[in-house]
């Protein structure tokens, strides 16, 4: 049997957890990201649901958003990097 005390203190972590959970599914607008037990969340496709076609379109849309977002922070980088770097035609 396990002391009082650390029962206790095992109590407290856990539902620390938990409520760290909760407060990731809120900020991110409900959806958990974690199943309480710690594992990931599994997403099956049962066959019972249908997407709607505008659900596709929308993920197109994200997929080239972030591609482009990614293009652009290499641009960026690229251009941080020539504005440090000292000018080699000084020297």
């Amino acid at each position: 049997m396990t002391h009082p005390d650390e029962e206790y203190m095992q109590m407290k972590a856990s539902k620390n957890s938990i409520d760290m959970l909760g407060f990731v599914a809120d900020a991110h607008c409900g959806i958990p990201t974690r199943c309480p037990c710690g594992g990931r969340i599994i997403n099956e496709n049962d066959g019972f649901h249908f997407r709607q076609p505008w659900v596709f379109g929308v993920q197109e849309e994200v997929e080239m958003l972030r591609k482009h977002v990614d293009a652009m922070a290499a641009e960026i980088a690229e251009m941080k990097y020539k504005l440090t770097r000292p000018n080699p035609t000084t020297a």
